[in-house]
């Protein structure tokens, strides 16, 4: 009978601790998880914060790297006006045949390197001047 009542007051004991093992954990996970929640609230807002950040700075590049472009644009045009008064102030403000051929080649230079270039080109006979037919299919 010995025998017996060990037993039961050893059964008895691991249920005594594993309950007490168990309120235990319960009320670590009743005081514990709000403040988990609370810290994984607020990781999140910062990372949320962060990105809004790394957003705003791209905008920002983005913004000047669009107007660096538009400067650069804008003296572009300048100087290719410039250039195109010196061609005009070494005509004599006037255009010859031959300049206008070389101008009518240089447009179908940049025509072609954009792949657009129209098969069948008209050459009127009156002031040789040519004309292209950009209704033309390939």
């Amino acid at each position: 009978m010995s025998n017996t009542n060990i037993s039961t007051k050893s059964l008895g004991m691991g249920f005594l601790w594993f309950s007490l093992l168990a309120v235990v954990v319960i009320l670590a996970l009743m005081f514990g998880l709000p403040k988990y929640n609370v810290w994984q609230q607020e990781m999140a807002g910062k990372a949320e914060m962060a990105k809004a950040e790394q957003n705003r700075k791209i905008l920002v590049e983005e913004a000047k790297a669009r107007l660096e472009a538009e400067k650069l644009n804008a003296q572009a045009e300048i100087e290719r006006a410039r250039g195109m008064a010196e061609a005009m102030r070494v005509e004599n403000g006037t255009l010859n045949e031959t300049y206008n051929q070389y101008l009518f080649i240089r447009t179908l230079e940049k025509i072609a390197d954009k792949g657009s270039l129209p098969q069948i080109i008209y050459v009127p006979s009156e002031g040789m001047v040519p004309v292209m037919d950009l209704n033309k299919e390939k």
